[in-house]
């Protein structure tokens, strides 16, 4: 989706649509500095990263990367096994298969309605609803695309690099005509903070962005996206989603812990450790500093 707040210079993107492919490969630190600049517009700090963005970069480049860890833990299906030697295997979505290519699905032995993600990236997921609706040659051309994507060098997030490219189905947990609501609790040196909630998934999607005690903290709200009319109530049992999503991130420096909620059954959703890339634009540039004291990461 595209940021609404990047005030476009034409004649720019058209030079960095050009050249971001070479930029990419001669210096990875240089693209994300530029990359950071043209939609954050602040100029990056690595040497002495002050702001919660800059902290991300930080970590996207130098931190990640080296860490074998954040490679299984970025992956879908290494994170299911992270979960279980955490002993919380009762948060999982249940699955009917990891598959190393789409022709190994058996679609005949599938429930009517599922999702599919591939498991070496974020965004590459199809929902299906009704599986005789299924138009099989075009989803294998778009898996089989994805399979071959090197999801880490595309978005110069390099911990995705190591991951097997391979296919996850997992148990469709919303309703019919409505997605269901995901808790993002971002969690600082084994601490959650802060966290937003995303609603209207599909049709008319908001974010709420609150401190952990569910004390509103309008001012991350980030990229320009709207928030609810109404705010959407703490869940009986949010102490308990706190708990998890720390025992989760007790090992990093920083993760945004996503998670759902239905009927009071609390489910894992994935580990995002750059969202967005951290190229985020918070609505209040103090919260984005704010954050950044929040995180205490190792410089060289």
């Amino acid at each position: 989706m595209a940021n609404p707040n990047i005030k476009e210079n034409k004649f720019k993107r058209a030079i960095g649509v050009a050249t971001r492919g070479i930029i990419k490969k001669i210096s990875p630190v240089l693209y994300v500095k530029k990359q950071y600049k043209y939609i954050t517009h602040h100029k990056l700090n690595l040497k002495n990263p002050q702001r919660y963005t800059e902290k991300l970069q930080y970590l996207r480049l130098f931190t990640y990367p080296n860490d074998p860890k954040i490679s299984l833990c970025a992956s879908r299906d290494g994170a299911r096994e992270y979960i279980k030697k955490l002993g919380l295997e009762e948060i999982l979505i249940p699955i009917f298969g990891i598959y190393d290519s789409f022709d190994d699905i058996n679609f005949d032995a599938l429930p009517e309605k599922f999702v599919m993600k591939c498991t070496h990236a974020c965004g590459f997921n199809e929902i299906i609803l009704n599986k005789n609706n299924i138009d099989k040659k075009a989803l294998r051309k778009t898996f089989n695309k994805w399979l071959k994507t090197n999801y880490g060098k595309k978005t110069v997030e390099m911990h995705y690099s190591p991951i097997k490219p391979r296919i996850i189905i997992e148990k469709y947990l919303g309703e019919l005509d409505a997605l269901p609501i995901e808790y993002k609790i971002h969690v600082f040196n084994g601490k959650a903070k802060s966290m937003y909630v995303v609603s209207g998934r599909g049709k008319d999607i908001r974010y709420d962005n609150f401190y952990i005690d569910w004390t509103p903290f309008d001012g991350s709200q980030f990229n320009g996206w709207k928030k609810s009319e109404i705010p959407p109530k703490s869940p009986g049992n949010w102490a308990e989603m706190v708990k998890i999503a720390e025992k989760l991130a007790g090992y990093f420096p920083f993760v945004r812990v996503d998670l759902y909620n239905i009927n009071g059954k609390i489910y894992f959703s994935e580990l995002t450790f750059t969202p967005a890339k951290g190229t985020l634009i918070l609505d209040d540039d103090e919260c984005d500093y704010e954050m950044g004291k929040w995180l205490t990461i190792c410089t060289k």
